[in-house]
């Protein structure tokens, strides 16, 4: 396998475990607390774990969205969905932020792959 394939699925799986593989340990450590501190604020405000859903085209941008950026969490996600968690269905603003957390999280994941990825390539120092 590919170095830099390695550091992108290994950097899914684990948030910032891309950088460790590549001997930046500082980073990975940060971007690991990170993405998990987000994801457990997102959990603690009982945040809704998005499943594709289909429908009209608003609802199936907005779940199926949703899912790809809680699915783009790694392991956190995995873990979550592993033990039930579901979310709230109730609207508050609460419910709202949590889920936010959860997408963010996850599109911050986006970019320390992206990130690892160029550190494998020789794109950036």
């Amino acid at each position: 396998m590919k170095p830099w394939l390695r550091c992108v699925l290994f950097g899914w799986l684990v948030p910032g475990g891309g950088h460790l593989l590549l001997g930046r340990t500082w980073r990975g450590a940060f971007l690991f607390g990170a993405v998990t501190f987000m994801y457990l604020f997102g959990l603690m405000m009982r945040g809704t774990v998005f499943t594709p859903k289909f429908g009209d085209l608003i609802t199936t941008l907005i779940n199926t969205g949703g899912f790809l950026c809680n699915l783009l969490n790694g392991l956190p996600y995995l873990l979550a969905v592993s033990f039930g968690y579901q979310g709230s269905e109730e609207t508050g603003m609460g419910f709202d932020y949590g889920s936010v957390f959860l997408a963010a999280a996850g599109l911050l994941n986006v970019l320390a792959m992206v990130d690892a990825y160029e550190i494998s390539t020789g794109k950036k120092d």
